[in-house]
């Protein structure tokens, strides 16, 4: 089911930012790790974002057929590390010496190989991990339980982290001859005083090398400190690093001299063709000049530099790693032959680590630039889509949120009414905003009424405006909301509470235009258009009686229905990052990235409460975020899915057993509603707040509530507590 998820979802608009989430996940998890560590995080990672069950990098266990895994991950973590044969297994293919990819019905191709059917595998990739001279040393591999894609992307990312483990393999390996080769050096150089004070320079320069290679993944970083160890490694005037940029141009980084420590690394440019160190990096070979004139020939730019620069001598090493020569480290000096009696033996191992710390510094850079660009896609994919329907304010590309942008776009410029439908935390207030936005009203106010809100009393008070003494507290005359909206929209959100004598009012002011305010026989013209909103099914309110059926038909000119969050999961990481970086801005904090498992099960839950429920729950991650990367634990983020629900009935009919009477003894509406609350509270305990309050029950804002209590005569009993 994962792999088919994730061919769907290289087809969704908001998928590619998942997935590339996944992998920023392996580049943070491992751009600072080494050895062990580097191992454990990086089959843990790849099995996570390539969503696999296993992952395992193996080396030669001292003989050609057996190998022993350095670190394994399994369905449960992190697995103890093993040793086997090699002999019919799909891992003997990949050690020989060729990639090797079998998507499915991997027990029937290798029958020998028990442990696959302990495992349950059906697939397996695997990738050798080959030395600088052409050795394998052993190689990364993944296996699962169902069929693997034979997607180029899959088998890039794999491949770009099977480098960096080649790498990283390599690196131990160096050090392990280097500490060996440091051990031998000391023994013998015990005779004389002499011989020991060179080796222990030369021991203390070989491990200074080899600490800058797990230290720095910074370029600058690793050219100073190798700056400070080859200083007094080898005698010289000017010695550095040169790097090929393209095809025909070099940069190279120069160390500064004897006597100028501190001092900046000095990098410059050149073409490539003439130099030595070209020729050097083509051949991999070492190339020994004992005078500047034996180069003028063969190599007339590095002539013309030594010559301005005043050096006689040259000495210029490739820099070699896996198959592929990566730069050259030279050295200069202003005497002739300064370099004829140089230790190569000691240099090849210098080279050798250096070529590992650099090629470790290029491989994070690369990682660093794909991080930054998955960055910049991202931010372009956001304002790609808000381009495409240019609403600003809601974030989102799914079919089914473009599908209500389309009818905004056909309805806005008309003065026809509108019905916005939806549930509770779907963004109908942005919605209305759009529309009134995008019609020959927008120079005009947009007012909104939340018919919830206000008492049953107040309602047509506030709709409409009062006189002066019109009913008691009426100290001064006010307009009404329809008055203030006169040339503009006026949004009523809610308009399912409106109450039934305040519906027939409204019903006048949709069709006649006019409406006479609270205490007034004077009526008023005016020019709105309406708006509206609610989360209740209206159609269910008109058979209950809740709802004036001339005033539904009336509204229901345009309607709109917004789909719910589950209705539109592929918004979930679009709306994520949104909430993300806003809140992030208002308070200082800053997240890059989120964890690819709490991005699935965000994206899994079904969210009841809607796009507020998750922009609450964002900004109370962001408040407890300790780090760049969002990981919710189960404290905070939804794990249960709520069933499917579509608008609330007004009046819900077998919501609860209060209402489950017969015809003769439900009495009024009031009556019936009155039972239908108390049951509910007396259920909850009389807690109104919450998710599992009577309010998010009853699917009423908490303010609404009270007020319906109040209105119902409803009161907490003395014995519960609050």
């Amino acid at each position: 089911m994962r792999s088919d998820r994730r061919s769907e979802l290289s087809h969704q608009p908001g998928a590619a930012a998942v997935e590339d989430q996944a992998l920023l996940s392996i580049v943070e998890a491992t751009a600072d790790k080494a050895g062990e560590e580097f191992f454990r995080q990086l089959v843990k990672h790849l099995a996570l974002a390539l969503e696999v069950d296993y992952a395992f990098v193996a080396e030669f266990a001292g003989a050609p057929t057996r190998v022993r895994t350095v670190a394994l991950w399994g369905p449960g973590g992190p697995l103890d590390n093993i040793e086997y044969d090699l002999d019919g297994t799909p891992c003997q293919e990949v050690l020989n010496g060729s990639r090797c990819l079998h998507p499915d019905r991997i027990q029937e191709l290798f029958p020998k190989d028990t442990v696959l059917v302990t495992m349950g595998a059906r697939s397996f990739f695997g990738v050798p991990l080959r030395a600088a001279n052409g050795d394998t040393l052993g190689h990364l591999a993944v296996i699962d339980t169902k069929p693997m894609p034979r997607q180029r992307r899959f088998q890039e990312v794999f491949e770009l982290f099977a480098d960096r483990a080649r790498v990283e393999l390599e690196r131990l390996r160096a050090q392990a001859v280097l500490e060996r080769g440091s051990r031998d050096l000391e023994f013998r150089l015990e005779r004389t005083a002499a011989d020991l004070q060179l080796a222990r320079d030369e021991l203390r320069a070989l491990l200074e090398v080899n600490q800058a290679v797990s230290r720095h993944l910074r370029r600058d970083e690793l050219f100073a400190t190798l700056a400070g160890c080859l200083r007094d490694l080898m005698p010289s005037d000017r010695f550095g690093i040169e790097l090929p940029v393209g095809s025909d141009r070099l940069r190279a980084h120069v160390f500064k001299p004897v006597g100028a420590a501190g001092a900046p690394v000095h990098i410059s440019e050149l073409p490539a063709a003439g130099t030595a160190c070209r020729w050097t990096e083509e051949n991999r070979q070492w190339l020994v000049a004992a005078t500047r004139d034996e180069l003028r020939a063969r190599f007339p730019v590095t002539y013309e530099v030594m010559q301005k620069e005043g050096m006689q001598s040259l000495c210029a090493m490739p820099l070699i790693s896996g198959q592929r020569s990566i730069g050259v480290l030279f050295f200069m000096a202003t005497r002739p032959r300064a370099y004829e009696q140089v230790r190569r033996g000691l240099l090849d191992q210098v080279a050798g680590a250096v070529a590992v710390a650099l090629d470790n510094c290029l491989a994070y850079e690369e990682l660093s630039s794909l991080r930054d660009r998955l960055k910049r896609e991202n931010v372009y994919l956001r304002e790609e889509i808000r381009q495409e329907h240019n609403f600003h304010e809601i974030v989102g590309s799914s079919p089914a949120l473009l599908k209500v942008l389309s009818e905004v776009e056909t309805v806005a410029p008309t003065d026809s009414t509108v019905v916005i439908l939806g549930e509770t935390g779907t963004g109908k207030e942005l919605i209305a905003r759009a529309l009134h936005d995008r019609s020959r009203r927008r120079q005009h106010p947009l007012v909104k009424v939340n018919c919830a809100a206000i008492s049953a009393g107040l309602v047509e008070s506030e709709l409409f405006g009062h006189v002066k003494g019109a009913f008691t507290g009426a100290v001064a005359q006010r307009a009404g909301r329809f008055e203030l909206a006169d040339g503009g929209t006026l949004f009523l959100d809610e308009i399912g509470d409106l109450p039934l004598e305040t519906q027939v009012k409204l019903l006048r002011v949709l069709q006649e235009q006019e409406f006479e305010p609270v205490g007034s026989s004077q009526s008023r013209k005016v020019d709105v258009r309406v708006i509206a909103a609610t989360h209740h099914d209206l159609s269910s309110a008109v058979e209950a009686g809740a709802f004036r059926a001339d005033l539904f038909y009336r509204l229901h000119v345009m309607p709109i229905r917004m789909p719910a969050l589950r209705e539109r999961r592929e918004d979930v990481p679009l709306l994520v990052r949104y909430f993300l970086e806003r809140k992030g801005r208002e308070l200082g904090k800053r997240i890059e990235a989120v964890a690819p498992e709490t991005m699935k099960r965000l994206m899994a839950y079904d969210w009841p409460g809607n796009i507020r429920e998750l922009q609450n729950l964002m900004e109370r991650a962001v408040i407890l975020a300790q780090g760049p990367i969002l990981e919710l634990g189960p404290e905070l983020l939804p794990v249960e899915s709520a069933p499917d629900a579509g608008l609330e009935p007004l009046v819900p009919a077998a919501a609860a057993p209060a209402l489950a009477v017969s015809a003769s003894e439900a009495g009024s509406l009031e009556q019936v509603q009155r039972r239908h609350i108390l049951a509910v509270l007396e259920h909850t305990g009389w807690v109104i707040e919450g998710n599992r309050g009577a309010a998010a029950q009853l699917g009423l804002h908490p303010n609404t509530l009270r007020s319906r209590m109040k209105r119902l005569g409803l009161q907490r009993p003395a014995g519960v507590a609050k």
